[in-house]
């Protein structure tokens, strides 16, 4: 069977992704010829995995999406001991059995430690792990944020260390080239105080505990995600992570990224400025983009009014990225560019397509570019994801043959681990953020259940 016949029979997602990247002009046989004749990408997922992705995604592609999500914020934020799980054994069962298990990767060393093995036999690069615990202000009452001034100073250096413990701990799970997801409130109200007041420097404890974690990072040979959180706290996380930037990101060493969050009307002004900032003081640039986690908690005029513009936003931001320019359009040169290493983090399946096909585009055609890898949280877009691990594959497959190697972007997967309540809430707003991307993904559950007929079949 010739790859002509194949790709009439069946168009893979990225292939589809070609047609429609009309801003990167790829060479369509590139990718062609490189899944031609292959079984299904999604069969690398596990038997048990790929079940509850069929249960999950028929939901989420449903019209019983909204009363699902409002059903479970019901249980996680009631306070009777009859519904919410941490005080009924049954509840808890179920909620652990199923999505628990599911989109995390557990509460402790061992199972942590056993999700982030099964993630890399299954072909990612790595794994991105992080703590669901966080805090979240709510924008309505801004004016009641905790006071740590009423908190025992033994009180408030606790918080701190056990936040540093738990990112050491964290940072003990993964190995090297993976990354460590860190939220700076999660070490409690000295940290929530001083990003609310915008202060320039944290606190001396929270200070001392960063740099002890960023330098384990370095010496592990791993990465940190400064994650981003809301605007009340972002523009203060933006400068202590541009700090650590300063100190960990230098001589082609890339330990610290930053996060952008493309839903912003500011964002491509941000990103320009770090690339400024990076360019003139001659450190490397780590930016993870996302599209924003924070809408239903967050300041709604600083937002786009409209999905699309969040979505032609944060491709042209990836654009300009790879192709060395500033997203502002300031005027430079590619090889005056400052260095910079970008993550795509989406479950954007339009987005994944231009960012991967640009940049193994601009690869093959040693064209000025940058280090790209890509995304998504465990148990989420995993047609995605396991579409560009098949064609990675099969990437090295051909290089094998002599036709010559092409760096492939690395492709990871997102962990989040915690105790059973932190990590449904973490769950509960990712969820409620990318409803309307959750909507539209019947094409995911299709693609799913024609993988579970295939076994079936066999």
């Amino acid at each position: 069977m010739n790859s002509k016949t194949v790709w009439r029979k069946r168009p893979t997602l990225l292939y589809a992704g070609l047609r429609s990247c009309s801003s990167s002009p790829t060479p369509h046989g590139l990718l062609l010829q490189s899944t031609a004749g292959k079984g299904s990408p999604l069969a690398v997922l596990p038997t048990k995995s790929l079940i509850y992705s069929v249960l999950f995604t028929s939901v989420i592609s449903s019209p019983l999406l909204k009363p699902s999500l409002g059903l479970l914020k019901y249980v996680i934020d009631s306070k009777s001991s009859v519904i919410h799980p941490s005080r009924n054994p049954v509840m808890r069962y179920i909620l652990r059995k199923t999505i628990y298990n599911h989109f995390c990767a557990g509460e402790n060393d061992v199972q942590v430690r056993r999700s982030v093995q099964k993630m890399k036999s299954m072909g990612f690069k790595g794994v991105i792990l992080g703590y669901a615990r966080e805090s979240v202000a709510n924008m309505d009452d801004v004016k009641h944020l905790p006071d740590s001034s009423n908190i025992k100073q033994e009180a408030l250096d606790r918080a701190v260390d056990e936040w540093k413990d738990g990112n050491l701990r964290t940072l003990k799970m993964i190995g090297k080239g993976d990354y460590m997801n860190v939220k700076f409130t999660g070490a409690g109200p000295a940290a929530v105080e001083a990003l609310t007041r915008g202060d320039r420097i944290p606190p001396s404890r929270i200070q001392a505990a960063i740099t002890e974690i960023c330098a384990a990072t370095a010496a592990q040979g791993s990465r940190v995600w400064i994650d981003a959180e809301q605007q009340i706290f972002q523009p203060a996380i933006d400068v202590w992570t541009i700090d650590l930037m300063r100190r960990f990101n230098r001589e082609g060493s890339v330990v610290v990224f930053n996060t952008i969050q493309a839903y912003l009307k500011l964002s491509a002004e941000n990103v320009s400025r770090h690339l400024k900032l990076a360019q003139a003081e001659g450190w490397t640039l780590g930016i993870k983009l996302v599209r924003g986690a924070y809408i239903a908690h967050d300041y709604r005029s600083r937002i786009h009014d409209a999905k699309a513009a969040t979505d032609n936003n944060y491709n042209h931001i990836v654009q300009s990225l790879l192709t060395r320019q500033f997203p502002t359009g300031a005027p430079t040169s590619p090889q005056m560019f400052p260095d910079v290493c970008l993550f795509v983090a989406t479950h954007n399946a339009e987005s994944v397509r231009k960012a991967y096909s640009l940049s193994r585009y601009r690869m093959h055609n040693k064209l000025p570019t940058i280090p790209v890898e890509l995304g998504q949280l465990q148990g989420m877009a995993d047609e995605v994801s396991c579409e560009l691990l098949a064609h990675n594959s099969s990437s090295d497959a051909t290089a094998g043959q002599g036709q010559g190697k092409v760096a492939e972007p690395g492709v990871f997967k997102c962990l989040a681990w915690g105790s059973l309540e932190e990590c449904l809430h973490f769950l509960l707003r990712r969820a409620i953020e990318n409803q309307s991307a959750m909507e539209r993904t019947r094409h995911t559950a299709v693609a799913l259940r024609r993988e579970a007929w295939r076994r079936l079949a066999w």
